[in-house]
């Protein structure tokens, strides 16, 4: 049972590429089915928003509605974060850049895929990714190095909870 647990979560790291972005995934985006979101006068964002989002001001009433509350909440998290927090942001966004836009879709399906599990499967995933990255890094490759040799039907047979 803890190889099998061992195996996932190296399965879990391939499949989520960095540690940095299994701890904080890109935001998932919304479900189709969705209702339409309300436009967002630009006149409604407070000073420090406005601030933040200048570039976007020219053509901020073109914007669908949906990207105009999206970037309205977004920068006012970001003015509810410490520097440090602020700091810790700018890197993963960087890193997130620097992945090629195709990984960066199947990293995004992927976090759909987690948030659409129950909410007790995610938890076991989260541990289970916990007791991977608290292993020592050898056994951590050697983890690694078993799940790229297995075959899809492997993986699922692994990745299956057993009840």
């Amino acid at each position: 049972m803890m190889i099998r647990s061992a195996v996932l979560s190296a399965g879990l790291l391939v499949a989520t590429t960095t540690v940095t972005f299994a701890q904080i995934p890109p935001p998932p985006e919304p479900p189709p089915a969705a209702p339409a979101a309300a436009p967002r006068p630009w006149g409604s964002l407070s000073p420090e928003q406005q601030h933040l989002l200048q570039n976007y001001q020219g053509n901020w009433a073109a914007l669908p509605a949906d990207r105009q509350q999206a970037l309205a909440r977004g920068s006012q998290r970001w003015l509810s974060m410490t520097p440090e927090q602020r700091a810790g942001a700018q890197q993963r966004f960087k890193e997130w850049r620097a992945i090629p836009p195709e990984e960066r879709q199947v990293l995004r399906q992927r976090w759909r895929e987690f948030k659409s599990l129950p909410p007790g499967e995610q938890q076991r995933v989260r541990e289970n990714f916990q007791r991977f990255r608290q292993m020592p890094q050898a056994r951590r490759q050697e983890l690694r190095r078993q799940w790229r040799q297995m075959s899809p039907e492997q993986r699922r047979s692994v990745v299956q909870p057993r009840h």
